[in-house]
């Protein structure tokens, strides 16, 4: 019914993907509520910056504010609730960071909860996922989910991964494994299929680098540093910023070879996406993009039971 996406790469994605049949807004600040279509589901996330560990500390570094005292960003919670009272909804799924229940020691999310309870008339519940229960990735999430009708029980016991899930472990998601499809031809590998392209392995300068940073954080104490992702296991949690240098998850060459960073393609599975969802951007914003993302396994498998209840109304 109604889209709203400020990124113009990220438009270009949705719109390669999904075709646009329905209103494409940028800025949600910039939308009156009044002008959104009647819809019977809204499902939004907010910015998660100004909530997250790694987010709350560069603001804190840097002198500036977080949480909703981020105008920028941390208001935009409010955009999602005006709509929610000028269209009434049957129900809602939003998504955020796991740390937007312990901000500002519970103060924001008790602001949240009180909105979306007390002044907009929704019976909520919420839950900390971890993909990994769905993708080979530690990646914990908060889903919160409202409905109008507060004789409806959503049941979290019924938002669980499927038995069958195709990727277990990180090897599971490398492209050897793969035909590589159509559209990645002469992107994500040079002629070989079962080989990602050279550009994707480390410089020497860059992985010097990279042991030399972990070497000093080692040193004085702190966890900070690269990953090498373990093969049969899950990967450290995917970041917007994996295009700057890939350091929380390197994939190690088997011929001794510097590490590499997944592809695109790659970050798309990790992140649960089908081999026939289409990147028509550049690898940065490819990064970005699924870095922002969230876990599709996850998100479908929340969506299945809030559908699951609006149809037993």
């Amino acid at each position: 019914m109604f889209t709203s996406e400020w990124d113009r790469f990220a438009q270009q994605t949705y719109e390669t993907n999904h075709g646009i049949g329905h209103l494409m807004a940028g800025d949600i600040r910039e939308v009156d509520p009044k002008s959104i279509p009647d819809h019977d589901i809204l499902v939004a996330g907010f910015p998660c910056q100004p909530f997250s560990l790694a987010g709350v500390s560069k603001k804190n570094s840097l002198g500036k504010a977080h949480g909703f005292a981020d105008e920028a960003q941390g208001t935009l919670f409010f955009n999602i609730a005006k709509i929610l009272k000028h269209k009434k909804p049957s129900g809602f799924l939003l998504e955020n960071v796991k740390n937007l229940i312990s901000h500002d020691g519970g103060n924001t999310f008790r602001v949240i909860k009180e909105v979306l309870t007390t002044e907009l008339g929704y019976t909520i519940s919420f839950r900390v996922i971890d993909a990994a229960h769905y993708v080979p990735q530690h990646r914990e999430r908060i889903f919160i989910v409202g409905l109008m009708d507060p004789s409806l029980d959503f049941d979290w016991d019924n938002v669980k991964p499927s038995e069958d899930r195709a990727f277990k472990r990180v090897r599971d998601i490398l492209q050897e494994n793969f035909p590589a499809p159509k559209q990645d031809v002469g992107k994500y590998f040079d002629e070989d299929p079962k080989l990602a392209s050279s550009k994707y392995t480390l410089s020497n300068k860059l992985w010097e680098y990279l042991q030399a940073y972990a070497e000093k954080h080692r040193k004085a104490g702190n966890g900070f540093g690269f990953g090498i992702a373990k093969m049969n296991g899950v990967s450290r949690t995917l970041s917007a910023r994996y295009h700057k240098d890939g350091s929380e998850i390197l994939i190690p060459n088997s011929d001794g070879a510097n590490p590499r960073r997944l592809t695109p393609r790659e970050c798309a599975r990790l992140m649960g996406y089908p081999e026939t969802f289409k990147i028509p951007v550049s690898d940065t914003q490819a990064y970005k993009q699924f870095g922002n993302s969230v876990a599709v396994p996850v998100v479908t498998s929340v969506a299945a039971e809030l559908i699951r209840n609006l149809t037993l109304r």
